[in-house]
């Protein structure tokens, strides 16, 4: 049937990945068979893999929005850093 984890990934589509999602969340099949953790792991994995060709950043499980301002990111309103004058406040 399959010769590897590949040829298995490569007939994955939405309908399928759905199914898998839905498994993992419940804990068990659609026939009502509990999924083990192994079973749990690889079709995690499976989605995983499937969502990062197929899915924008945005959809994908897991996604974690950026921040809205980076540490050390600088629009460019702000001024240069030679422009920038240090002020010490003394305690």
């Amino acid at each position: 049937m399959f010769q590897s984890l590949d040829d298995l990934l490569k007939i994955l589509n939405p309908t399928i990945v759905a199914s898998l999602k839905r498994a993992i969340e419940l804990g068990k099949w659609p026939n009502g068979v509990v999924i083990t953790d192994t079973q749990k792991s690889l079709c995690a994995e499976a989605v995983a893999y499937w969502e990062q060709s197929h899915s924008a950043p945005e959809s994908r499980v897991g996604y974690i929005p950026p921040k809205a301002t980076p540490c050390g990111d600088k629009s460019s309103d702000d001024k240069s850093d030679e422009d920038t004058a240090l002020t010490w406040v003394e305690s």
